[in-house]
């Protein structure tokens, strides 16, 4: 079973920026398709970011686009999801996911308030 763990999540004031960091140490890690997703509560799992195996292509939400960036390095088996200019309905459990084919993985979560 791989292990993904993420890290970086915690209290920030409206219009601060945070940085989640996702390990895989035990993970073939550049095969993988990687996502950020994210929870809110009360409400369903949702598709934040997403990026290729390579790093080539990425893909977000309309809610982060312009705000967050997604980004991988292969070397050090870590996908990262940089947040910018946070709104309080950014508020979530965000989800660290690796996909190859019917091969899924999911991270513990980090969660990540945005409230002054």
């Amino acid at each position: 079973q791989a292990q993904l763990v993420e890290s970086g999540g915690g209290l920030v004031q409206p219009g601060g920026s945070l940085r989640l960091s996702c390990a895989a140490p035990t993970l073939a890690f550049s095969i993988y398709v990687m996502s950020w997703y994210r929870q809110a509560p009360g409400l369903e799992r949702e598709l934040v970011a997403r990026i290729t195996s390579n790093g080539g292509s990425t893909n977000y939400a309309d809610s982060v686009k312009g705000r967050f960036t997604i980004s991988r390095d292969n070397a050090k088996n870590t996908l990262y999801l940089q947040m910018n200019s946070l709104k309080p309905e950014d508020t979530a459990v965000y989800y660290c996911n690796a996909q190859y084919y019917s091969r899924v993985y999911w991270g513990q979560g980090t969660p990540v308030t945005v409230s002054s």
